[in-house]
C-alpha cells in the first residue's frame, strides 16, 4: 500500500526546477524524433528524479521544509521500496532507447543515492557536494538527455558541444545550490551537514551566488555571440531579468534580517520564478533552433 507521506516526498512537480537543462538539451538536438523526446522526458522528470527525491527523503527523514514541501510528513519504508521501483522503470524506458542512455540513467540515480545513504553521504562535505550536484544536474544530464533524443552513445559526454553547452547548465545550477540550502541552516546542523550555505553563512551564500550569477550570465552571453544568435542573446537576458530582480530584492531583505528573511518561502519563489523564466526562454530557444534546422534541410 503505497501512503499519501510517500506520493508526497516523491515530489514531482519540484522536476519544474530542473527542466531547464532538458529543453537546452532539446534545443540543440538535432535529430528530433517525437517518440524519443516523450519518452527521455518520461523516464527523467516522472521517474528518475522523483525517484531520487523519494530515497533521499527516506534517509535524510526531514522534519523542517525541504524543496518542494514547506511541512514534509514523516518517512514510511514503503517510500524506500517505491524510489526503487521508480529508479528501475527509469532505467526500463532507457534500455528501450538504447544502452548508453539506460547506463547513463545508472550512473546518475547511484550518484543520487550516495548523495544522502548514510555510508557515503555526499551530502555532509561542503563543496564537494555543491560541484558533484552543480555537475550531474546540469552537464551529466544535458549530455544524458542529448544520448537520449538522438539515440547516441556515453560517448557524447567528450563532445565538444555537449560539454560546453552543459557546463553552461552546471554554472547556472552552481550559483543557484547554496540558495536552496539557505534556510535549512538549523537541521543541516543538528545532523551534522556541513552544507555550502551553512560554510559560507547566510550573506556569504548570496554574495557567492551573485558571484556565480554573473559568470554564469557573462558565458551565455559568449556562447550565444559565438553562434552569431544576437537575437536569441537579447531573448535570455529579457528572462533573467525577473531572476536578478527577485534574487536582488531578496538579498536586500536579507542584509536587513537574515534570520527573517532566508526562509522557504523566498527560496522557492527564487526556484519558481527561475524554473518559469528558464523554461519558457529555452523553449523558445528550441523552436527557433527547430525553424533554422528546417530551413537548412535537417
Amino acid at each position: 500500500m503505497i501512503s499519501l507521506s510517500t506520493l508526497k516526498h516523491l515530489r514531482i512537480p519540484f522536476s519544474l526546477f530542473l527542466m531547464p537543462v532538458f529543453f537546452f538539451a532539446l534545443a540543440l538536438t538535432p535529430n528530433h524524433n517525437e517518440s524519443r523526446i516523450l519518452w527521455v522526458f518520461i523516464a527523467i522528470h516522472l521517474f528518475l528524479y522523483p525517484s531520487s527525491n523519494g530515497y533521499n527523503s527516506y534517509f535524510d527523514k526531514d522534519e523542517e521544509s525541504i524543496g518542494g514541501l514547506k511541512h514534509p510528513p514523516k518517512v514510511t519504508k514503503d517510500l524506500y521500496w517505491l524510489s526503487l521501483i521508480f529508479f528501475l522503470l527509469a532505467i526500463g524506458i532507457g534500455a528501450s532507447i538504447n544502452f548508453s542512455f539506460a547506463l547513463m540513467l545508472v550512473i546518475y540515480g547511484l550518484v543520487s543515492m550516495a548523495y544522502s545513504h548514510p555510508s557515503i553521504r555526499i551530502k555532509k562535505y561542503p563543496w564537494l557536494s555543491w560541484f558533484i550536484a552543480g555537475l550531474f544536474q546540469g552537464y551529466f544530464t544535458f549530455a544524458m538527455v542529448y544520448a537520449g533524443l538522438s539515440n547516441l552513445s556515453w560517448e557524447v559526454l567528450y563532445k565538444p558541444h555537449v560539454l560546453i553547452a552543459g557546463l553552461l547548465t552546471s554554472l547556472m545550477l552552481w550559483g543557484n545550490y547554496p540558495l536552496t540550502q539557505v534556510y535549512q541552516h538549523g537541521e543541516d546542523s543538528r545532523r551534522g551537514d556541513r552544507t555550502l550555505s551553512l560554510v559560507l553563512g547566510i550573506k556569504g551564500t548570496f554574495l557567492f551566488s551573485a558571484l556565480a550569477f554573473m559568470i554564469t550570465g557573462a558565458a551565455f552571453a559568449w556562447f550565444f555571440l559565438s553562434r552569431n544568435q544576437t537575437d536569441i542573446l537579447w531573448v535570455y537576458l529579457t528572462a533573467m531579468t525577473p531572476i536578478m530582480l527577485y534574487f536582488l530584492t531578496w538579498f536586500s531583505f536579507i542584509r536587513l534580517n537574515p534570520i527573517k528573511y532566508a526562509n522557504y518561502n523566498w527560496a522557492m519563489g527564487m526556484n519558481y520564478f527561475s524554473a518559469l523564466a528558464l523554461n519558457a526562454f529555452f523553449i523558445y530557444y528550441f523552436l527557433e533552433n527547430t525553424q533554422i534546422l528546417q530551413a537548412l534541410g535537417y
